[in-house]
């Protein structure tokens, strides 16, 4: 940890180490930090930590890899009649199966759940070996000796005496293979011609590895095989190619052997994209209606439809160039570019029909002079789009990816539009409009009445408004007072937590428990979820802690998967309904704390759901039992706040244990090595690894340990017999006392300090950010000097996009206002277009309000979009009103008749986009908590901005203007807009 620690691009790090002699230490680098160069660094800090390591681990070996912590898909090998153990089962994926998945494109690692990968098992009898005055490591220096490779050479090789017609290789039996061979090695010689054999002193079994896990699916045995894919990879690639392999795989399964792939994680992100394609089919039908509803003639409505697709595919060359997928982050933003390609060619199209109607001209002449008209104004609001987003996609971390890739969508097909209704429009224009075409039904000449009725009291109301400006002013700043208060009270968050089609259950049994004992409350969870509406199958996994990714044998992992979305409609069908459901029967499971709770809404950022809360001991002064009481107290407290719920903490310092007291003293008298104790107690107790063997073409290994009768009391450690240099067999009871002490089974350090990790989530009606807030707040009252915490994972990414939504919105605002300077060479014109923002957010705040949603990221890239078109809208009417003043028209004209003129066009482009994020709003299934984040704020904001900017802009311009023309007067200004 220390070597590694700072290595360039690290965020954090966090290890974890057990008691059964291994350590992991996971190292989560930068978003975009190149992981091949992150491996390569990590290698070299590991190589120089090497020398101070112990012997044993480099037997064992220590491995550098680059892996996503998040699981791509799980296959489970099943023996539906029975006939099939766990142990054939775990060897046919390790021997057939494993290293095909291996090599699939994608695929980082795999963990086997259940493993039972084949060692030879000597299972040794003190009693035996101390009677016949041997010890456990005669036994493993006999195996060393007698199981190796061996090399013996070659008869006939160069160089030799000439005549030499042959050469012979010399082969010897070197490495064992079969369970007689193992029996059959000397352990000892007697002078008399007699030996002593292994299977004298020991049973030797073809066994397992490691016993530790026990894999279940639908309350049945089961080996999992869990893929991880590698860090940038598409997941649904090597998932699809996973199932195919397995497919083709099981052609040649033996009898007894199937496959399932119950736990799928993909199958979200699949419907999801699904969901979103069909939301993006439905904007583009509401979308055609509305444009056609306005323009009312089907000849009209073709251009703004021909450009829909046009600038989509476009868009879908520019981000594939780009090097985006087709995923929800780019759908999304194909979703909102419909309503968006429109408004260019809505404002062509209207334009060029005024000018057929209104002045009597040939399509061809309508079109060139609408366009002398308007090609200002499609310039200055596609720009002003582009400055919106461009400069955000630039952001660093997640929150800059998450931005990335929508931005970039909606700047490329806002691009694609301008340039669409600057040629393709106006020559569709000049092709299919025709003077006195118009044959209007009665729907269309009653909507056209009700619309002429509407902008003529919108005229005669806008004259009386723009008189008492000083009301419209007051009436704003406390509007802006409205939109600060919600900004205060719609709660903060970060990404909404979605429906996925499963969730996750953490079982805790007694310090201490055996895995028999936690498998016993893994069958009864099993059957709850099974017998629970909504649950399909369960996987579970004995003997797993999934908090710290290490086995435990009181600890337990399940992982229920839920219906088909198209089946769950219902709302107790939903997973927070389900969740709700099982945690209340979990309750009257007394024998383990069982807990329940959603996976993380970012894959490949934490293991669960909520939020990893680590709490440090950073003056090394706590302790362990000090470190897990002040953990259990923020557990206790926290779940009685009530922005809180579900917290606990895997952390344990109560482990019952024993502790051998050595008297090292008399062991030294009595000749005895202090190094042949522990290596007594290890082999027979904990096993010892000796050497390999060979079979059915694979290396395993060579294990020593005592029968299962000799190591299941703690009297059972006195019983043991060590020798002394003498050759005299003396008990350990003569040397050792026994005594039971407490502990840790497990030990994790984040950012070098030792943590205790605390998982919890937000109550329902909290968000995640009210959520941290309180955990702050709990730590500042618990934890004495010396302690503090950090935040890792999900909130960790949340904290860090809170610190940067202020920056974004900034600079959005910022690059608007300076281009609109720079374009209309004023100072003055900016601000009467960005006037209108702070409506479009408050319509936003509103919204969000109102439907009980979060303040998230989602909800932010909105905002950072309504910046841009509530700056739109404002620029069709000022422009307009500012080419009119040039024309000697007054102020006051000026702004009525372009609010006027441009009342049409602004409320046909609005509803055009307002129904095209629609199908946003009411959106269900898969990832629609996403998806109604971000349509209800961009839906709200819009229809807000949309009816009050057609009142705030006319009076901000008039007033504005005359101060301007005022101070230009008075010789304090600048030059008139535009010159």
């Amino acid at each position: 940890e220390e070597q590694v620690n700072g290595v360039e691009g690290m965020i954090y790090m966090s290890s974890t180490s057990s008691n059964d002699g291994s350590m992991s230490l996971n190292v989560t680098f930068d978003i975009g930090y190149n992981l091949d160069i992150a491996a390569v660094d990590v290698q070299n800090r590991v190589e120089l930590a090497k020398p101070r390591l112990p012997q044993e681990v480099s037997q064992y070996g220590i491995s550098v890899t680059k892996q996503s912590p998040d699981l791509t898909v799980a296959v489970h090998i099943v023996s539906p009649d029975g006939s099939r153990d766990s142990l054939f089962l775990s060897n046919y994926v390790d021997i057939h199966i494993s290293d095909v998945l291996k090599r699939i494109p994608g695929v980082g690692n795999l963990t086997i759940w259940g493993e039972r990968l084949y060692s030879m098992r000597i299972w040794l009898d003190p009693d035996k070996l101390a009677s016949l005055g041997l010890t456990a490591t005669d036994v493993a220096n006999a195996v060393g000796d007698q199981n190796q490779q061996v090399a013996a050479g070659a008869i006939g090789q160069r160089p030799i005496p000439p005549g030499q017609q042959f050469q012979y290789t010399i082969n010897a039996l070197g490495r064992l293979s079969d369970i007689s061979d193992f029996e059959s090695i000397i352990v000892r010689t007697r002078p008399d011609g007699s030996v002593v054999r292994v299977k004298d002193v020991a049973r030797v079994e073809l066994g397992a590895e490691d016993y530790g896990t026990d894999s279940f699916l639908d309350g049945k045995e089961a080996i999992g095989i869990g893929i991880f894919q590698l860090p940038g990879a598409n997941a649904l690639d090597p998932a699809k190619k996973v199932r195919a392999a397995m497919a083709k795989l099981s052609q040649n399964f033996p009898d007894g052997v199937e496959y399932e792939v119950i736990y799928d994680p993909t199958q979200f992100i699949t419907e999801s994209i699904r969901e979103v394609l069909k939301t993006l089919f439905q904007a583009f039908v509401l979308v055609f209606i509305v444009v056609f509803v306005f323009l009312q003639n089907w000849r009209a409505t073709l251009i703004p439809a021909i450009t829909i697709p046009v600038s989509l595919i476009g868009t879908f060359a520019l981000i594939g160039a780009l090097g985006f997928s087709i995923n929800t982050l780019t759908l999304f933003g194909l979703v909102l570019a419909i309503g968006l390609v429109v408004d260019d060619a809505i404002v062509v199209v209207e334009n060029v029909s005024r000018f057929i109607e209104e002045k009597n001209l040939e399509p061809n002449e309508a079109a060139r002079q609408a366009m002398k008209e308007v090609t200002g104004p499609i310039v200055a609001t596609s720009l002003v789009l582009m400055a919106v987003f461009v400069p955000v996609s630039f952001m660093p971390g997640i929150t800059g990816q998450l931005y990335r890739q929508f931005a970039l969508t909606i700047a490329c097909s806002v691009g694609i539009s301008a340039i669409n209704a600057l040629t393709l429009s106006p020559a569709l224009c000049a092709i299919f409009l025709r003077r006195g075409s118009e044959r209007h039904g009665w729907f269309f000449t009653k909507f056209n009445q009700g619309f002429n009725r509407f902008r003529d009291k919108y005229e005669s109301w806008l004259k009386e408004v723009t008189k008492r400006w000083k009301v419209v002013l007051a009436l704003f700043l406390g509007l802006l007072g409205v939109t600060y208060y919600l900004f205060c009270i719609v709660p903060g968050g970060f990404i909404p937590q979605e429906d996925q089609g499963y969730f996750i259950v953490s079982i805790q049994g007694p310090e201490g428990s055996s895995l028999e004992r936690t498998t016993m409350v893994v069958n009864q969870v099993e059957k709850i979820l099974s017998s629970t509406p909504g649950v399909d199958h369960v996987v579970a996994i004995s003997g797993h802690n999934i908090i710290t990714s290490t086995t435990d044998s009181n600890a337990a992992a399940m992982f229920p998967v839920l219906s088909p979305w198209s089946k769950r409609k219902s709302p107790e069908l939903q997973v927070d309904a389900i969740l709700a459901k099982v945690v209340r029967e979990f309750a009257g499971i007394s024998e383990a704390v069982v807990v329940a709770f959603n996976p993380p809404p970012i894959r490949g950022i934490s293991e669960t759901g909520g939020f990893q809360f680590e709490l440090q001991d950073l003056g090394n002064t706590a302790g362990l039992q000090g470190l897990a009481e002040l953990a259990q107290e923020m557990v206790v407290k926290g779940n009685q706040r009530p922005e809180l719920q579900t917290l606990f903490s895997s952390f344990e310092a109560n482990i019952p244990g024993l502790y051998v007291d050595l008297d090292r003293t008399k062991a030294k008298t009595m000749g005895i090595s202090i190094s042949d104790v522990f290596d007594t107690l290890q082999t027979y107790l904990g096993s010892l690894y000796v050497n390999d063997f060979n079979k059915y073409g694979r290396v395993y290994r060579v294990f020593l340990q005592a029968e299962d009768g000799y190591r299941t009391k703690a009297d059972d450690i006195t019983r043991l017999y060590v020798r002394t240099e003498s050759g005299e067999m003396v008990p350990l009871s003569a040397l050792v006392k026994v005594a039971p002490v407490v502990g840790a089974e497990t030990i994790t350090h984040y950012n070098l300090y030792r943590s205790a990790e605390i998982d919890g989530a937000a109550a329902p009606g909290f968000s995640s950010g009210q959520a941290i807030k309180a955990m702050e707040e709990l730590a500042k009252e618990i934890l004495p000097a010396g302690m503090g915490y950090d935040w890792t994972g999900i909130a960790y990414q949340e904290i860090q996009a809170g610190n940067l939504a202020p920056i974004i919105f900034g600079l959005a605002l910022v690059f608007v206002f300076l281009f609109l300077a720079a374009l209309y060479e004023s100072w003055s014109m900016p601000f009467m277009v960005m006037l209108a923002v702070p409506l479009a957010i408050l319509g936003a705040m509103i919204a969000q309000w109102l439907r009980g949603l979060n303040n998230d990221v989602y909800c932010q890239i909105g905002l950072v979009m309504l910046i841009g078109l509530a700056s739109k809208n404002a620029i069709l009417i000022v422009e307009f009103a500012k080419r009119r003043r040039e024309e000697g028209l007054s102020i006051q004209d000026s702004a009525l008749e372009a609010a006027r003129i441009r009342l049409r066009p602004i409320l046909m482009t609005a509803f055009a986009f307002i129904l095209g994020v629609f199908p946003l709003v009411v959106a269900s299934g898969a990832g629609s908590n996403s998806r109604h984040s971000l349509g209800t704020a961009v839906f709200g904001g819009m229809i807000v901005a949309t009816f009050l900017s057609l009142i705030v802009v006319p009076v901000f311009y008039l007033v504005i203007e005359q101060l301007r023309e005022r101070s230009v007067r008075n010789g304090k200004g600048v030059s008139t807009p535009g010159k």
